[in-house]
């Protein structure tokens, strides 16, 4: 398996082998040895999630108060997706970028994306499959969104799809509102937080 950085810090891209055979194909999408060299602790599974989208569905931008806030793994056992990560960290030297990754059943890459980030996806395909790890249950109180369709934030979603959002997505607050009222994580307090959890391994 091969590890990339991402242009944003604390999230990573994941790319194994693929085997096929007369039978179909095996990989292995997740490797702890892999992610712990990359990332610098274990990942904690508290819960695993799966969606199934319609071409052209949005889902996000969604992120977590933090600590403990929730750091996912994903990939994409089936169809294709667009995935897109974005630095809600307020402080952060990268604050308001956005870095984005095809995720597929072809080559099975996955993303980590770190307690702090804000997460969203658009499916390319119909039948689309997305399998989160997720470091943290769901936690309502705790969790919060961003309009994907933010022009400030000028996510990379294909001209040529029509998008499909939630209402729950498209009346969540752009990111002057959310930054204004206070609501986005806090870049120091995400720092210390992966510290404590390098530490603990």
């Amino acid at each position: 398996m091969q590890a990339r950085r991402l242009g944003i810090s604390d999230c990573f891209e994941f790319t194994p082998r693929v085997f096929p055979d007369h039978r179909g194909q095996f990989v292995a999408p997740f490797q702890e040895e892999v992610f712990v060299e990359t990332v610098g602790h274990r990942l904690r599974l508290a819960q695993t999630n799966t969606s199934v989208s319609r071409r052209g569905a949005i889902r996000g931008l969604h992120f977590a108060d933090t600590p403990p806030g929730q750091a996912k793994y994903i990939y994409c056992p089936s169809g294709s997706l667009l995935d897109v990560i974005v630095d809600l960290r307020v402080g952060s030297p990268t604050f308001g970028e956005w870095a984005s990754v095809v995720l597929d059943s072809v080559e099975y890459k996955s993303v980590y994306v770190a307690e702090g980030l804000g997460h969203a996806f658009m499916a390319l395909e119909d039948n689309t499959v997305m399998t989160y790890l997720c470091s943290e249950p769901y936690n309502p109180a705790g969790e919060h969104g961003i309009n994907p369709m933010d022009s400030d934030l000028a996510l990379p979603w294909p001209q040529e799809i029509e998008p499909v959002v939630s209402e729950k997505d498209a009346a969540a607050p752009h990111l002057k509102e959310a930054l204004e009222q206070g609501w986005l994580p806090r870049y120091d307090d995400c720092v210390a937080h992966y510290e404590k959890l390098r530490a603990a391994n």
